[in-house]
């Protein structure tokens, strides 16, 4: 339901993302691992729009989406949690929140958003820059959700997170891939995290796939080797 095909992403004459062909069938979740360096984000940011792509093809439920905008993905069915989370500071909550419906005819937050993050209910008329590191990963995540999206996108959702919260939201991250029948891709570092969630492990070196295997199937110390310096 979603794909890139023979997908490649450059920054002027340096490719990053060569020749990627990557599936993701209705419901899985896919955690993207690599170095720092191997083009994690640089391939987030290209399949949200916020960075071209030199050639290739991305499609959503068979709809190309390489010549939309940012804002055209998100209403197509793309969802993206960037790295750093880069919430609105000064907005409450609640507002956070609300900038997530732009691309859907609702004014108001859905109910189950605060169901699956009960704390965000608790400070809907907080500042977002008054919040914890995680609390505030949270709130990005609830942001994300609010365009009912059909793909969700997050780029290193770990980040400065405590080991305890990560594996809450490795938890809330699966009931939401159940409770609204959608698809994730994640990218990561922390290998553990990505066992957790993951229906399927892909490995990308220098832009490239190196390895694809399912969870159950996956040879946690051949992985870790792709991801020590």
């Amino acid at each position: 339901m979603f794909e890139l095909n023979n997908y490649h992403v450059a920054y002027g004459q340096s490719e990053v993302i060569s020749n990627m062909n990557l599936s993701l069938r209705p419901k899985e979740i896919i955690a993207i691992l690599g170095r720092n360096g191997m083009g994690k984000t640089t391939l987030m940011k290209s399949m949200i729009g916020m960075i071209p792509s030199r050639s290739g093809s991305i499609q959503l439920d068979g709809k190309e989406l390489n010549r939309l905008k940012s804002h055209d993905r998100v209403a197509a069915g793309l969802g993206f949690v960037p790295q750093g989370r880069m919430i609105f500071s000064t907005m409450t909550v609640r507002e956070n929140i609300e900038t997530g419906l732009t691309s859907t005819n609702e004014t108001k937050v859905p109910s189950d958003l605060y169901s699956l993050f009960p704390v965000l209910l608790e400070m809907k008329n907080r500042r977002g820059g008054n919040l914890s590191g995680g609390q505030q990963q949270q709130l990005a995540i609830a942001r994300a959700l609010a365009s009912e999206p059909r793909v969700l996108l997050l780029d290193e959702p770990t980040e400065g997170i405590q080991p305890s919260i990560i594996k809450e939201m490795a938890r809330t991250l699966k009931q939401i891939r159940d409770m609204r029948d959608l698809s994730i891709i994640v990218s990561e570092q922390v290998l553990s995290f990505a066992l957790d969630i993951a229906d399927r492990i892909i490995v990308i070196e220098k832009g490239e796939i190196v390895h694809d295997e399912p969870r159950a199937a996956v040879d946690e110390e051949k992985v870790s080797a792709y991801l020590s310096v």
